[in-house]
């Protein structure tokens, strides 16, 4: 039988003396262990030349930008708790809070991930696909830190696996009218999305292998994946948000996203088949370089 309610932790942090201890943090970090360890194994499996030391190299520059680049994001699409009335922009530092937005982790964090292919002569499109079902992974696993915080839940609901919230969580936002009553179940949108993520980490998994696909389009497909569900997660939600044209701005966000992979990945396809022979970049020995006036060199004479 179904439980009537789908109860919320009672406490998110724990005190080791006077070290704090998060379970928002406890998530983020277990869930880039487990997409290294997801990564690391498909790029030494998926094309010839990587190894897992690579996939450790390039996390060591991915990881740090894109934990800034989630953080940018998020205080960008929600400013009030920040610079807002009452808002402190001291806080916007204070990402143990919790608050990191997606796309900007995937944006800046690719960006790192690019400086770390390039240092270890690694094709960033090999690791990109690569590491797309890994995101999906880490994602649904940092979910769990929005359970905890009793953040970021949907509009009421009376489904039996609706969300208890404790009335210090509750959204009651007088600018725009939103309050709810203690006792007020919620639909689980973190669950919603944790669920989503892990059956498009297995369908591009199962894509992958099934149409050996390479050259990005792995990467391209996660994000169509990805967005398809956060569109309409997304549109459940109730907390604080950017509203552009009535919609929040993640929407927006979402279906821009989503336009711009399918085309991405079709434009892909038309241009390679398969997958990369080999995971490394393609440069020439600098002894078989030409000389810069473009004349072969003469030939050694025999001993």
């Amino acid at each position: 039988m179904l439980p009537l309610q789908i109860p919320s932790p009672p406490q998110g942090v724990w005190h080791l003396g006077a070290f704090p201890i998060r379970a928002y943090a406890i998530a983020i970090l277990l869930g880039i262990a487990v997409a290294v360890w997801i990564a690391g194994r498909r790029f030494v499996r998926r094309t010839a030349g990587g190894t897992f030391d690579d996939v450790l190299e390039i996390t060591f520059w991915a990881v740090p930008f894109g934990i800034v680049g989630g953080r940018i994001y998020h205080v960008i699409t929600t400013p009030g708790p920040y610079f807002g009335e009452g808002g402190n922009p001291v806080h916007a530092l204070f990402i143990w809070e919790g608050g990191l937005g997606i796309w900007g982790a995937v944006a800046l964090g690719a960006v790192g991930a690019w400086i770390g292919c390039r240092r270890q002569n690694i094709r960033f499109p090999v690791f990109a696909d690569a590491v797309a079902p890994a995101l999906l992974v880490a994602q649904a696993i940092g979910r769990l830190g929005n359970w905890f915080n009793q953040e970021l839940y949907g509009a009421p609901t009376d489904l039996p696996w609706g969300l208890a919230i404790d009335p210090p969580n509750l959204v009651n936002d007088p600018a725009t009218g939103i309050a709810f009553a203690e006792g007020t179940l919620f639909h689980p949108t973190f669950l919603y999305e944790l669920l989503w993520n892990l059956a498009a980490a297995a369908l591009l998994v199962w894509l992958d292998r099934r149409f050996r696909l390479g050259h990005g389009r792995v990467f391209w497909a996660y994000v169509a994946l990805y967005t398809l569900g956060r569109g309409w997660i997304e549109l459940l939600r109730v907390d604080t948000a950017e509203h552009v044209l009535g919609l929040r701005l993640n929407v927006w966000t979402s279906i821009v996203l989503f336009l711009g992979a399918v085309a991405a990945s079709i434009a892909i396809g038309r241009l390679h088949h398969g997958r990369e022979p080999d995971a490394r970049r393609v440069i020439p020995a600098e002894s078989e370089a030409p000389p810069a006036d473009g004349h072969d060199p003469a030939p050694a004479a025999s001993a």
